[in-house]
């Protein structure tokens, strides 16, 4: 293939970069390709996807460096490529396009537009021949080129009936005149009615919501929890425990190196899509947490921690922060970096036959393989250790404590050195930006975690990670979207970081992600500076993204982009809506620190509740917010000396018991400004010097103190 570099090659998204060499002439989404659009009266081909994706890969390969469908491309149409990670307000807008035209939306993204940004056709992946009941990429273009220049008056009237789909369908349905609160009817029902739909679409065998393909869906799962476990509904609970147990036996769990996968392309969560996001291991990091906290079993806290370890091992950039994404691909080929065949496990182990056959038997490795007809595996817990034991051990008959410690020691063995050997394979590639976003989810996570399995260096790390973005990427209370290099996206990396005047703000994800990991980092470590930034975050995204003719938050800032559309985010995707994260944080500030950000998150809850009640599947985070508004949040206030043993351990139970409402606060009587930064509780609470109570306050009703772990303990029940 000829050598070529089109204009992605001074971006500094991964994804573009990928690309940069494509023969495709590809602009990014900017000033230059719309203008050229509009004065060469062409359409817009809109291609959209991110650097772990496969099938962006496969298109790639089998189109975009393709000459002759280039050659193509480059004659009919203005194409634009954009990083959805690096512009999910453009993501947001147009995979509604293909979901108004029925079909399942996803990446790549390939959008027909007018030069004026209004969508006419869409799809996804396209091949270059017809195959699967698909029509070939270079058809697709021929036919929509034809109807772009001989059948104007039809393209401009699906351009005009999807722009207002578009509109309407990512608002939030505004309250009728008059109307009454949806939120108090829901309150005594909201979690009921909400498992019973979730519970409805789950998989009894398998656990997890649906079939094939199958997604974590944590805000789902985290529904049922609270269901659960503040309800006690049984069903509830055992679908959550179901679910955990067998996402951390299946293939979407890294058994070598820990963290999850991004799905299951089948529905026993065997065999994943490879990519790793980092915001499927955060949610998932404080999902195996609570999961720990509700049920004690050490399985899920031994997850926590092994997925802990593989983000600091593979995904934490030297200042401190986290990268994006993992590749599914290696070797031009999904998964390879991951799969074993029973010779490569062999050739791992060495000679040492009882680690061989532990290993065989316990992550199901066979001669057939498990994986696309390729005689390769996907690792997964296949047997228990005393399942395989039991097996090895069956000639004898015996089944002994020191048979089943061999095969233990074995099985350890053999992890170390297929790990090993793994890493020596050329590794997948890894899109290291960092996101303000998604950072915000982890740092939030690590804090929490941290607390609850007394992992004081994981705190440490997501404070560091939170200074990293605090320093490089706050500016006025206003988060900027990502890192690249250690610099912000648009920024130069060199002389020392980023001045006022070169951050861009980001949109309502990174705002209130960051918001909330500020208030999770000011629980954890009882530093009342975390509250300040948190205020100053919530204020700036009042003022940027909130309207009152919505009402509600706009993922867009009011200074952003003109788009065809100002979407409001309203819906679950892989990660919680960016809208009831910024509910969330109003929410939170006000039961700790000011009323006045009570306003705001009222009114968001209030327009979403109907909605929620509907879908939880897809507003389960917004049902998860509303229970905390309803049902009030369990906050725990300690007085004593900030460092004090006597001080943490109070603070202890509340972050071991699941309390999914929870606020932890701690008032120093020696440091004015821990009081004044929870104003709304903190008043009245007193200590003896020396000493050390708590208080657990439900709604403005607050108990009386207690001095002992036991007691607090008891209050929390």
């Amino acid at each position: 293939m000829a050598s070529h570099t089109n204009r992605l090659a001074t971006e500094a998204s991964p994804y573009l970069l990928q690309h940069a060499h494509n023969p495709v002439a590809w602009y990014p989404w900017g000033a230059e390709a719309l203008e050229l659009a509009r004065r060469e009266d062409k359409p817009i081909l809109l291609s959209i996807g991110y650097a772990a994706c496969h099938w962006c890969h496969v298109m790639e390969r089998e189109s975009f460096e393709d000459e002759a469908i280039a050659r193509r491309m480059n004659e009919l149409f203005v194409n634009i490529k954009v990083d959805r990670e690096e512009r999910p307000d453009l993501d947001h807008i147009y995979q509604l396009v293909v979901q108004l035209m029925g079909r399942s939306g996803g990446w790549p993204l390939t959008v027909f537009l007018t030069p004026d940004q209004r969508p006419f056709f869409a799809g996804t992946y396209f091949p270059p021949k017809d195959k699967h009941g698909m029509p070939g990429f270079p058809k697709v273009l021929d036919a929509v080129a034809d109807a772009y220049r001989n059948r104007r008056g039809e393209v401009e009237l699906q351009a005009k009936e999807l722009t207002h789909a578009i509109e309407r369908v990512q608002r939030a349905p505004a309250p009728a005149a008059g109307a009454a609160s949806a939120v108090e009817p829901a309150s005594s029902d909201l979690l009921r009615r909400a498992s019973r739909q979730l519970l409805a679409r789950f998989d009894n065998r398998h656990g997890g919501i649906g079939s094939r393909p199958k997604f974590p869906n944590t805000m789902s799962i985290d529904v049922l929890l609270r269901r659960g476990v503040l309800e006690g509904d049984r069903v509830a609970a055992e679908s959550v425990e179901l679910t955990l147990d067998r996402m951390r036996d299946g293939g979407i769990w890294d058994h070598l190196r820990g963290g999850f996968h991004r799905y299951s392309t089948d529905e026993r969560w065997l065999v994943p899509h490879f990519e790793k996001m980092l915001y499927d291991n955060a949610l998932l990091l404080r999902l195996y947490v609570d999961g720990f906290r509700a049920f004690k079993k050490p399985i899920y806290a031994e997850t926590a921690r092994e997925l802990v370890g593989y983000l600091f091992a593979e995904m934490r950039d030297p200042e401190g922060g986290f990268y994006a994404s993992q590749d599914a691909d290696s070797e031009g080929s999904e998964g390879k970096f991951f799969v074993w065949t029973l010779d490569q496990l062999r050739a791992a182990v060495g000679e040492d036959q009882l680690a061989y056959d532990v290993a065989r038997l316990v992550f199901g490795v066979t001669e057939e393989g498990n994986f696309e007809h390729t005689g390769a595996t996907v690792l997964s817990q296949h047997r228990t250790l005393e399942q395989a034991a039991a097996v090895l051990d069956a000639g004898a008959g015996g089944g002994s404590a020191a048979h089943l410690e061999r095969c233990r020691e074995a099985l350890a063995r053999a992890r170390v050195r297929m790990l090993a050997a793994r890493e020596a394979r050329p590794r997948p590639a890894r899109d290291d930006k960092v996101l303000a976003s998604w950072n915000g989810l982890l740092i939030g996570a690590l804090a929490d975690a941290g607390r609850a399995l007394d992992e004081p260096a994981w705190i440490d790390a997501a404070a560091r990670a939170f200074a990293v973005l605090e320093q490089k990427l706050l500016r006025g209370g206003r988060v900027g979207r990502y890192l690249k290099d250690g610099a912000p996206a648009g920024a130069k990396a060199e002389g020392g970081g980023a001045t006022a005047g070169d951050v861009r703000p980001g949109f309502l994800d990174d705002q209130a992600y960051l918001g909330n990991a500020a208030l999770d980092l000011y629980e954890a470590t009882s530093d009342p500076r975390y509250v300040g930034v948190a205020r100053a975050i919530a204020d700036a995204m009042i003022a940027h993204h909130w309207d009152d003719a919505a009402p509600g938050f706009f993922f867009t800032p009011d200074d952003g982009d003109a788009l065809i559309a100002r979407t409001q985010d309203i819906y679950d995707q892989a990660a919680p809506s960016a809208v009831s994260m910024a509910a969330l944080l109003c929410l939170r500030l006000s039961e700790i620190a000011d009323e006045r950000y009570l306003a705001p998150a009222e009114r968001q809850l209030e327009v979403l509740a109907p909605a929620a009640i509907e879908n939880p599947f897809g507003l389960g985070q917004i049902v998860c917010v509303l229970d905390r508004l309803a049902r009030g949040s369990v906050t725990v206030v300690v007085v004593g000396e900030a460092g004090s043993a006597a001080a943490g351990d109070l603070a202890r139970e509340a972050f071991e018991a699941y309390l999914p409402n929870r606020a932890v606060v701690l008032v120093d009587p020696a440091r004015p400004e821990t009081a004044a930064a929870a104003r709304v509780v903190a008043e009245g609470k007193q200590a003896r010097p020396g000493s050390a109570v708590a208080y657990v306050c439900r709604g403005r009703t607050c108990s009386a103190p207690v001095t002992a772990p036991a007691e607090l303990r008891a209050l929390l029940g």
